[in-house]
């Protein structure tokens, strides 16, 4: 692969820093270690404008040009799984019940190869604001970093990321001019009724009857209320409630995620879950809460700039190891809130034939780390060319 020969030298480094990572997942907006050893390396890569504790322990980074110009950014995420690792491998997780599931170590070392590279060669007219995220898996920390007041304080006028994608060829990218990911929301269903011996249902109001029949109307949404042509996912995940058999239980909780790409489909969902819940409830005789949060917006790629950073790809890739215009889906991912922000532009980096991501046995490839820093580089350098390049 054509990737930048300066970044293909840095492979061994590359796969050193991203093994360290590996074995110190950290949760959430806890990545107290992982930003300590970001700020580190870029410190050592003489970068001298860090700025940190962003949405508590986001990085923002800035790397100046030779010339002046336009600020581009550039994401990677630093948060693993809450999962126990059952990969075997000597760089293991070494924090019980957490995980680099999902090759964020990766994403953060190809920034930090892009990042080396970059403050070497300061081979462009403008700046790059390198952004280290916290919380993507779950609280929303790319939007929270777009709350801090990043894209104005310093200035940024485009955004980039990359996630690995275990299924696709080593070292190939697919991207779309538009839609790429879900919004996603997550519903919670509280029921009360009145608890009792299971020997005398009579005396009892039984929270079970009334979830399974919130339950199975819930189902009808996308089957009766929904345009059968748009895309829509809701999926009831978890119904907890009782103790013992012989018992009718006072309470019951239920818990799903809705997926959608239109806010008019957001809307039907969220009108209709209040109808059937407030339905159900008073059908069944109990009490019932819908709490409904929205959570990701949709992630739809600018479609200039996505044709923008497939053209990049091809040029580290190769021209047949970039697919455009493909299918969106139906998971989600919080760099939405930066596309929301800015322009900008969201692709996977196919890393073989491994475990999926989300998987106690996944591991990122670092095979795939210089072809990714590459591409985060020559996004910088095209994007922000030299007088007379």
């Amino acid at each position: 692969m054509p990737v930048v020969n300066r970044i293909a030298g840095l492979a061994g480094e590359m796969e050193d820093w991203r093994k360290h990572l590996h074995q110190i997942p950290e949760i959430g907006f806890d990545c107290f270690e992982t930003a300590a050893f970001v700020a580190g390396k870029l410190a050592e890569f003489g970068i001298t404008e860090v700025h940190e504790g962003i949405a508590k322990t986001g990085i923002v980074a800035i790397i100046e040009g030779r010339e002046p110009g336009p600020t581009v950014g550039l994401r990677a995420d630093m948060d693993a799984l809450p999962m126990t690792e059952e990969t075997g491998l000597p760089y293991a997780s070494g924090k019980a019940g957490a995980m680099h599931a999902c090759g964020h170590d990766g994403h953060t070392t190809m920034l930090l190869g892009a990042a080396k590279y970059l403050a070497e060669t300061r081979n462009f007219a403008g700046r790059v604001a390198l952004i280290f995220q916290p919380a993507e898996e779950d609280g929303g920390g790319g939007g929270r970093m777009v709350e801090a007041g990043i894209m104005e304080t310093f200035d940024i006028s485009e955004v980039y990321a990359l996630h690995n994608a275990p299924g696709m060829p080593v070292g190939t990218f697919r991207t779309a001019p538009g839609a790429m990911m879900a919004a996603v929301d997550t519903i919670h269903i509280h029921v009360t009724g009145t608890g009792g011996h299971a020997a005398n249902p009579q005396d009892t109001v039984d929270p079970i009857a009334a979830t399974v029949g919130m339950y199975n109307a819930i189902q009808t949404v996308i089957s009766r209320n929904h345009d059968p042509v748009k895309d829509l996912v809701i999926s009831i995940t978890q119904i907890h409630t009782g103790s013992a058999e012989n018992v009718v239980p006072e309470k019951a909780y239920m818990m799903g995620t809705v997926r959608t790409y239109d806010p008019v489909v957001q809307d039907m969902v969220e009108r209709r879950l209040t109808e059937i819940v407030a339905g159900q409830a008073a059908a069944y005789g109990v009490q019932a809460e819908l709490i409904y949060e929205r959570w990701y917006p949709a992630t739809i790629n600018n479609p200039e700039k996505a044709a923008f950073a497939a053209d990049v790809a091809r040029e580290v890739a190769g021209e047949n190891a970039v697919l455009f215009n493909d299918e969106r889906e139906m998971g989600a991912e919080d760099f939405s809130f930066l596309l929301n922000a800015r322009p900008g532009a969201y692709l996977f980096l196919g890393q073989g034939d491994t475990a999926p991501v989300h998987h106690p046995k996944f591991d990122f490839n670092d095979e795939i780390a210089p072809v990714g820093a590459s591409f985060f580089a020559r996004v910088v350098e095209t994007a922000l060319p030299l007088k007379g390049n």
